[in-house]
């Protein structure tokens, strides 16, 4: 016998059908008249090729094949009748389908239930209802299961009917004519769009779908701690699918809008206090309304603080007030309140005031003061009010 099928598909002789299958599926898709337009052998290539694999991917003709038999003859080759003419049987192309991408040419009817899509809305927090969480409501506008119908489709009382064109089979199978044979080709119904059945009497409220678009408010839950563009998940909250299906999930994506006095930096807050050059040089101790007076389930002592300034102390000098800052998300504790103490030179004086300051300075012999230059950096007082500001 002249033909290896073996060596046409290009595989060895102790190849499994998968491997054989897949063989068939690379080659295929090279040498298919459809493909190959300019390979004037593309359809005796394609020819020989189906042959091949007709004869291993069938036991039993590959079993006749191996001992040295003609598969093609008599009832082996029942299949074809020689390749001169064609495929005198026809060529049914949704076994091609099969090979080349491994599912059957005949979908069968599709369901009308599906999963529906997941949603995303996006909520901006107020600074205080991130770092000490909120229960917030938030409207959604998403598809639910038609109340009407319960997400059937059709009018209460009405049934689906069989598809007459497909005969509830979803898909229906046409044969064209071509050099190589008949081939058919499977595609879903026009009438009943691949379901199997028709609605007679679609629901008016949703027009047969089986859900309609509504606003809905959800109560959700935001823990404390949250930052910007952390999103919650919630399970089962999305849009509900055609046929009334499994609805998707929710994400609620957050947004923290920016306060006027306090600034975040991971789990601490950070804010700017303007100190009078007095003050600073005496020392003091300054009351603070912290965070927590706008959170209204807060204890009243934690609405202020109260911050020691020590005699001597610099512009650009930051005081960490343990624990007052930020709830960790994940983990115990809070960060700290960082407080940045901006000294301020006084600019309108009487005469009395720049007497006094007059006398200091004589005193301290800094009437003719030298002027040292600072080096700008992160951790300094240019780089700490630099990184507030901006």
């Amino acid at each position: 016998m002249s033909k290896d099928y073996y060596a046409i598909l290009g595989v060895e002789r102790d190849a499994t059908p998968e491997s054989i299958k897949k063989a068939y599926r690379r080659r295929a898709m090279k040498v298919h008249p459809d493909v190959a337009h300019g390979d004037a052998e593309a359809a005796e290539k394609f020819k020989e090729l189906s042959e091949a694999y007709e004869v291993l991917s069938d036991p039993n003709k590959r079993a006749v094949f191996d001992r040295g038999g003609d598969p093609m003859s008599g009832a082996a080759g029942a299949g074809f009748s020689g390749f001169g003419g064609g495929f005198a049987g026809g060529f049914d192309f949704t076994n091609l389908v099969d090979a080349m991408f491994g599912q059957a040419g005949s979908r069968g009817p599709r369901s009308r239930v599906r999963q529906g899509q997941d949603a995303l809305v996006r909520v901006s927090l107020d600074l205080h209802e991130a770092v000490f969480g909120v229960t917030k409501p938030v409207k959604v506008a998403t598809a639910v299961v038609c109340p009407k119908c319960s997400g059937s489709g059709g009018e209460p009382g009405s049934e689906p009917v069989t598809c007459a064109t497909c005969n509830g089979n979803g898909d229906i199978t046409q044969i064209q004519r071509s050099f190589l044979g008949d081939i058919r080709t499977s595609q879903a119904c026009p009438t009943c769009r691949g379901y199997g059945t028709i609605i007679p009497r679609p629901c008016g409220e949703c027009s047969g779908e089986g859900r309609v678009r509504t606003t809905r408010t959800l109560q959700v839950k935001i823990p404390a701690g949250v930052s910007t563009g952390i999103r919650i998940h919630l399970e089962g909250q999305g849009e509900v699918g055609p046929g009334g299906g499994p609805a998707g999930d929710l994400y609620v994506e957050l947004s923290v809008n920016p306060h006027e006095s306090f600034r975040r930096d991971g789990d601490n807050l950070e804010m700017v206090v303007k100190l009078p050059m007095t003050a600073a040089a005496l020392g003091t101790t300054v009351s603070l309304t912290t965070l927590e007076s706008e959170w209204d389930k807060s204890d009243v002592e934690d609405r202020t603080v109260e911050l020691e300034v020590p005699s001597g102390t610099q512009s650009g000098t930051r005081i960490a007030l343990k624990g007052r800052g930020v709830p960790r998300l994940r983990g115990g504790g809070r960060g700290d309140l960082g407080v940045t103490l901006l000294v301020q030179t006084p600019t309108k004086l009487d005469d009395h005031q720049r007497e006094l300051l007059r006398q200091l300075a004589v005193a301290r012999d800094e009437t003719r003061a030298e002027a040292v230059t600072a080096k700008p950096g992160k951790g300094g007082v240019f780089g700490k009010l630099s990184e507030w500001f901006s």
